[in-house]
């Protein structure tokens, strides 16, 4: 199974609309990650502390997730878009038009 390219461009269609939808939130994210001005309560310091290390996880699940897409638009030019990085084979149609950043196929996820 090749992969045709009318889907090809469907997948790169979304990939692209992807990660301008993730790099939108990474930049409200970014902004969100300040810690303010002034000293205030133990406890409200505290809350910041925890709200900002979960932003930060957040944006570095972000920013590997904006990664992968980019490796999947590399591999489309490249003309290696759809081979299982494990075992060598097609990743299959139907696993690429769920996550069409994936780089194993079905048996090698498992």
């Amino acid at each position: 199974m090749t992969i045709s390219k009318d889907k090809l461009d469907q997948l790169k269609n979304a990939l692209m609309g992807e990660k301008v939808r993730i790099e939108k939130n990474m930049k409200v994210l970014e902004k969100d990650l300040d810690f303010g001005d002034s000293p205030g309560l133990d406890n409200e310091e505290a809350d910041e502390s925890e709200e900002a290390a979960n932003e930060f996880n957040t944006m570095d699940m972000l920013k590997s997730r904006v990664n992968k897409i980019e490796n999947a638009l590399a591999k489309m030019e490249s003309g290696k878009y759809g081979i299982c990085e494990d075992c060598g084979e097609e990743i299959e149609l139907e696993l690429l038009e769920v996550n069409p950043e994936s780089t194993s196929c079905k048996e090698c996820k498992d």
